[in-house]
């Protein structure tokens, strides 16, 4: 006798098909508590006529910004010196579109939130997008100095194009320098959405608000922290686990010291080694420095200084084979 023909299997499925219909018929009364949680003011929501700016959008900026900024590197096509003026002209009209669109939407959700006069969003999102495309051979040139800082910084680099493709912080980087420009312009919203999906996917956190110079490099990168308002000149190297990062504050003063200088500044030619913190937003570290690993920096180091941990006493301790 098939399962079918069985009439115990038979009754059994009808009362599986039941009990899943008394579960379904609860959603409705779900729906209704899920609803009525969008009108308490302990919740957070996005409910209204004007969509919120997208996150997967911001996203898929900054690939087709890295398809501009890198030609040729991140498509399957080829790209030849015959299709160079195509190629560049098709990804520069598809950016133009998305990124005016993304920016529009910043900027009306910021004036609705905060109750503002009319900014005439939609023409501000076109100038604001075309603002930003005038800086991409800026930004090129820019990042080229990042790269050859990274191929000359690291003996394990064998060419430019393994850093582009590979290297995570100079992924992080590129990111970084995108949403930077979108902060000069005052964009909210998508800068920190760019820069944090670049801080998931390679443990790098660098805020769009920094000041970061030319021909930077961070080796390795994982777990390197650069806060809101620190400041680094040019030919910085940075390696794994560095903080740059702000003293902590009791909770009461967090919001009068939202625009006052919290983190440090890092001067021209300094390298900072894994794993060292450096807090504070008196604290300089002066030019030519070398910070070593593992150390904890509040206060200003004057240029042309190593600061180091003294050699810790190591202990080794050897077992005896047995006969």
């Amino acid at each position: 006798m098939t399962a079918k023909a069985d009439p115990e299997f038979n009754d059994r499925c009808k009362v599986e098909a039941r009990t899943a219909q008394e579960f379904r018929e609860a959603i409705p009364q779900i729906v209704e508590q899920l609803v009525a949680s969008c009108h308490l003011e302990d919740c957070f929501d996005h409910v209204g006529p004007e969509p919120i700016p997208s996150r997967e959008q911001a996203i898929d900026l900054i690939h087709r910004a890295c398809r501009l900024l890198y030609p040729g590197y991140f498509i399957r096509k080829r790209v030849d010196q015959i299709n160079l003026g195509y190629y560049f002209g098709q990804e520069a009209v598809a950016f133009f579109d998305v990124l005016s669109r993304q920016i529009t939407l910043a900027i009306r959700h910021e004036c609705l939130r905060h109750d503002l006069p009319c900014t005439h969003c939609e023409e501000r999102g076109q100038e604001d997008a075309i603002r930003f495309m005038r800086e991409l051979p800026r930004l090129r040139r820019a990042l080229a100095k990042d790269v050859r800082a990274a191929y000359e910084g690291d003996p394990a680099a064998q060419s430019f194009d393994e850093i582009i493709f590979s290297y995570p912080g100079q992924f992080a980087v590129s990111v970084y320098r995108l949403a930077h420009q979108l902060v000069d312009q005052d964009v909210p919203l998508i800068p920190r959405i760019m820069t944090e999906y670049a801080h998931g996917a390679t443990g790098i956190d660098i805020h769009p608000g920094a000041h970061i110079g030319e021909s930077f490099f961070i080796d390795h990168g994982t777990g390197v922290v650069i806060g809101e308002t620190t400041e680094i000149g040019d030919r910085v190297r940075l390696y794994q686990g560095v903080t740059l990062g702000a003293l902590s504050l009791p909770r009461e003063q967090v919001d009068s010291l939202r625009l006052v200088k919290r983190h440090p500044t890092v001067q021209d030619d300094v390298i900072i080694y894994a794993q060292a913190t450096i807090l504070g937003g008196k604290t300089v570290i002066g030019a030519r420095s070398v910070i070593g690993g593992n150390v904890w920096i509040t206060e200003s180091v004057p240029p042309d200084t190593k600061v180091f941990l003294k050699k810790p006493e190591l202990i080794y301790q050897g077992t005896k084979s047995s006969k």
